[in-house]
């Protein structure tokens, strides 16, 4: 048994409630369990409690063990001198204010199936702990849980544009073309995409606004690509010729080749191309960010972002290396990846720093408007009798297993908060 698990009992009221009644005999009505604190300070914020004839509005701590309030030297922390209850499982100690004051004690009880119920789910070796009884769950509850597992993602997520908009002074264009980056990226690549376009600023790229071969220089070249000599492939010559020239000029220091993946990609997403694409993106276009304000649909981002890699890659998925004839795309699947990784979240968190509802609700619509991913998790999610209907729920269902089934974070999971109850119910 830990703390956290007390803390759940307390949050969700599911403590016996006959006769509630301090160490010293006052009857205890609880008016409300206070609001949860997950940082430092006492558990439970703004409680209401009645104790005795008198009612009480201030924190709640708990323990294990009353010493416990000792042990953490809550005794001589005025942070804890509003507490108006502790609440314990054993207690073996007497526990004051900095100024004395002795604080009412209610040692915690509660049906102990509810316990064995949790650690079956702890010890669970299921894909996911609760995965013989998720189907008991009501749609409501599921659905619910997704909306805001939702919301949880694209605020996780931007965290990350939150943190890269401060280094770049508020530009927005310049943190775009990053989040884009990432996003041509897609998961294997996106670090490194990250990397490259962190090592050649949107700036420097627009100084060479009306060069293709210069733009796609300066990206093959910072990416650590263009580093070999003395090679009889025209094409390659004439961009390292041209990248050391602007490297020299704009005094750039490349990233390393060796962290690109190519292993087990198909050759259509590998990283050359996907350069390549970007580059001709960043060439034809104009103002990005200011284009994907407008987007609602990926009918509108497809004008936008469906380009093709230059004439050389036509015949090539790597220097060097001739290939069969094919125009290298960026396809709508791949458009739709970077609506999902980069445009809905730029336009979300740009709608919530500027307290713009419209632009957050265009960000959800534009997840909505999109058809549910493929992969193994969704997969396995399918096999549970939870069907994503678009790339909004997809997105939650990738939130739910990573952050909460894979941690076994069941007792802030809704579903999993349901099946306990479901299960144990309370002895009120």
């Amino acid at each position: 048994m830990t703390e956290r698990f007390l803390q759940f009992i307390w949050k969700y009221s599911l403590y016996t409630k006959r006769n509630l009644r301090t160490t010293d005999d006052e009857l205890i009505k609880v008016i409300s369990p206070g609001i949860h604190n997950t940082d430092s300070g006492p558990d439970f914020f703004n409680a209401k409690i009645k104790i005795g004839e008198t009612i009480w509005a201030g924190n709640v701590e708990i323990h294990m063990n009353a010493l416990d309030w000792t042990k953490h030297q809550h005794n001589n922390d005025k942070a804890y001198d509003n507490v108006i209850l502790h609440v314990v499982v054993k207690n073996d100690a007497e526990i004051k204010r900095t100024n004395g004051e002795k604080i009412p004690t209610l040692i915690l009880e509660f049906n102990k199936k509810l316990l064995k119920k949790y650690d079956a789910l702890l010890e669970s070796k299921l894909w996911i702990a609760c995965a013989d009884e998720i189907n008991i769950i009501d749609k409501y509850t599921v659905s619910s849980w997704l909306n805001c597992l939702m919301y949880e993602r694209l605020e996780r997520k931007t965290t990350l544009i939150y943190q890269k908009l401060d280094i770049q002074n508020n530009s927005w264009e310049e943190t775009f073309y990053w989040a884009l980056a990432c996003g041509f990226g897609q998961n294997l690549n996106a670090a490194p995409f990250g990397l490259l376009a962190q090592s050649l600023p949107l700036k420097v790229i627009l100084k060479q606004k009306n060069s293709q071969l210069s733009i796609e220089a300066l990206f093959f070249g910072q990416a650590g690509m263009l580093k070999k000599e003395n090679q009889t492939d025209l094409f390659y010559t004439q961009l390292r010729t041209e990248y050391l020239f602007l490297k020299s000029k704009y005094n750039l220091i490349p990233i390393e080749a060796h962290i690109w993946k190519f292993l087990r990609l198909r050759p259509s997403n590998f990283p050359t191309l996907r350069i390549a694409q970007l580059a001709t993106l960043l060439f034809r276009s104009q103002s990005l960010f200011s284009q994907i304000l407008d987007i609602k649909n990926s009918n509108d981002a497809e004008k936008i972002f469906n380009v093709n890699a230059s004439e050389y890659w036509d015949t090539h998925y790597t220097f060097g290396k001739k290939s069969a004839y094919v125009k290298k795309k960026f396809g709508k699947s791949s458009i739709e990846n970077l609506i999902i990784n980069a445009i809905a979240p730029m336009i979300f968190y740009y709608g919530k720093s500027k307290n713009n509802e419209t632009y957050v609700q265009q960000s959800l619509e534009l997840f909505e408007s999109l058809k549910p991913e493929k992969n193994i998790i969704i997969s396995k999610w399918a096999e549970m009798g939870i069907i994503p209907e678009n790339a909004c729920d997809s997105q939650a269902l990738l939130e739910l297993k990573k952050e909460y089934c894979d941690c076994k974070n069941c007792l802030n999971c809704r579903i999993g908060i349901k099946i306990l109850e479901l299960n144990i119910g309370t002895d009120a």
